[in-house]
């Protein structure tokens, strides 16, 4: 992290009140079967904020779309969290916000919401923070990281395509890639939502020594398949690590995927989920797999084919917004 050393702390806070920047942030679908907590996909389904700093007295908040209503509208909003701890990381007092999100991100689907807000708040923070203090990618994945827990959604949210995400002593660290062109995400939304904890409360202490190696297999697999070799894509998404011991949470997600995977569709559970997310090898398979859920669900679910986001967050000041 590099300081201007002209900045006194007091000094850079005051030279940020009026500046407003735009943040847009992708969906992620993290695990993809086997690579539990290490592969994550950015996918182009956007969270987008304005975010302004501001002399008022207290944080302005605004959230319209998905969460409107019910997340939040005070300091405790993750977006504010995620921008109070960017600013305490670079030793700059945080100005009071004005936030205006429009979120199009289901929220506990499986689908990065939650890892989507931290990357807009540390995202708006750069932004405004912008000639005072630069962080390097690896400090924002680090700062990012800090608040989710792990770093499998959050780095492709982050720098977009395919990330692996890993842990070193110094602190988290990705390599991002490029996803083959016959890779066509579809993403299937049931209505209702799971918890994380509940999903992470289900997995097991330790495996079977054959389901790790198993699952090491297919990771490695599933990275040549999605940069190289769609056509491997349904070898590769399988899984003994986690789905199974999930299941019995969201059986219908459990069925469904069976189902899919039975017809020749290589569908996982996305991240936590219950959302669905099948890695199709061309837009036909896609349909596909379409029809084949609104013939077998017994309650509904959204189809969202979505391409691959290769950009991943990005902020842009917005210079003639109105202070």
């Amino acid at each position: 992290m590099i300081a201007a050393a002209t900045e006194t702390s007091a000094g850079a806070a005051s030279a940020i009140v009026g500046r407003t920047v735009h943040v847009k942030v992708p969906a992620t679908s993290a695990n993809l079967g086997p690579g539990f907590d290490t592969l994550g996909l950015a996918l182009a389904r956007y969270d987008e904020l304005e975010v302004s700093a501001t002399d008022a007295a207290t944080h302005q908040i605004e959230v319209h779309g998905v969460g409107e209503g019910e997340v939040p509208l005070d300091e405790s909003h993750l977006v504010v969290r995620s921008v109070a701890h960017t600013f305490a990381r670079a030793g700059v007092p945080m100005p009071s916000l004005r936030l205006v999100a429009h979120n199009s991100i289901p929220h506990g689907r499986g689908l990065g919401s939650s890892g989507a807000a931290i990357v807009a708040g540390v995202m708006a923070a750069t932004g405004l923070l912008e000639g005072i203090v630069e962080f390097t990618p690896d400090e924002l994945l680090e700062i990012a990281t800090e608040l989710e827990g792990h770093p499998d959604n959050v780095a492709p949210a982050l720098f977009g395509g395919l990330t692996i995400a890993w842990v070193t002593p110094d602190g988290p660290r990705h390599k991002k890639l490029i996803v083959h062109r016959g890779v066509s995400p579809l993403v299937l939304v049931p209505e209702h939502e799971m918890s994380t904890a509940l999903a992470r409360s289900l997995q097991p202490e330790s495996v079977p020594h054959s389901d790790a190696v198993f699952n090491v297999s297919r990771s490695a697999l599933l990275v040549a398949a999605l940069i190289q070799s769609p056509e491997l894509l349904l070898q590769a998404t399988e899984d003994k690590l986690h789905q199974r011991y999930r299941a019995e949470a969201m059986p219908e997600t459990d069925r469904l995927i069976r189902a899919l995977r039975a017809a020749g569709h290589p569908a996982v559970v996305s991240g936590a989920g219950p959302s669905i997310l099948v890695l199709a090898s061309d837009p036909s398979e896609r349909a596909d797999a379409v029809r084949l859920v609104e013939e077998s669900a017994e309650t509904a679910w959204q189809a969202l084919p979505l391409a691959v986001d290769f950009k991943g967050a990005t902020v842009t000041p917005v210079v003639d917004a109105p202070h």
